[in-house]
């Protein structure tokens, strides 16, 4: 068995609240994908472990026979419960080693990075632990209260460039920001509340895809 083939043009990260409660973050997600989301990540960091478990399921089971991968954030030890393709880890969750073990070697690892420091301490890292690295947050946003200070569109072309890993951006991309992406050399862009909180799910994701591939 190999790790499955990860396309990040348009990556889907989930939030409960914004899809209006676990009973939904399936159904927003399927639709997503039905507009072109490419990947999807479970994340609700405010559940319990059970319930994060059921609401991963669900995604799982929507996602069925579409060949888009499942992440689950940070909760590298549920990713078997979940059935899901792997996982993604920030710079102060479970470090890539042990989370690769957990994983095994055929599911799916991303790392999230906000400076050129840390993209130089994943090459560090042993071959193979990696699949991608998230960038940013590149604009302002709102959606994690903790998240780093905005970088810019320049910085995110500096660490796509420091990277060897495919690289995806994330932090308040919107349908007027996607665009602004293509130049920095970024193999596609993550995004939350520009899909979950949008009336009609999957046509907020395939206009989104339409304006990453006219910038493209």
């Amino acid at each position: 068995m190999s790790r499955p083939a990860c396309d990040l043009t348009l990556y889907l990260v989930t939030d409960t609240a914004m899809c209006g409660g676990p009973h939904r973050v399936a159904d927003v997600a399927r639709a997503a994908v039905d507009g072109g989301a490419t990947l999807v990540q479970v994340r609700d960091p405010r559940c319990d472990e059970t319930e994060f478990v059921t609401i991963a399921r669900s995604v799982v089971d929507a996602l069925d026979g579409t060949g888009v991968p499942v992440l689950l954030n940070d909760r590298v030890h549920l990713v078997e419960a979940a059935g899901a393709d792997g996982a993604h880890v920030g710079q102060t969750d479970l470090d890539p080693v042990t989370a690769r073990d957990l994983l095994g070697p055929d599911r799916l690892l991303g790392l999230s990075c906000q400076t050129l420091a840390h993209v130089e301490a994943a090459h560090a890292l042993p071959t193979g632990t990696l699949d991608h690295l998230g960038l940013g947050p590149v604009f302002d946003q709102t959606t994690k209260p903790d998240a780093a200070t905005a970088s810019g569109l320049a910085a995110l072309a500096d660490l796509v460039a420091a990277s060897p890993w495919p690289c995806v951006a994330i932090g308040g991309i919107t349908i007027d920001r996607i665009g602004m992406l293509a130049a920095t050399g970024v193999d596609g862009a993550a995004v939350v509340s520009a899909i979950c909180a949008a009336p009609d799910p999957r046509e907020a994701a395939a206009a989104l895809l339409t304006r990453w591939k006219d910038a493209r």
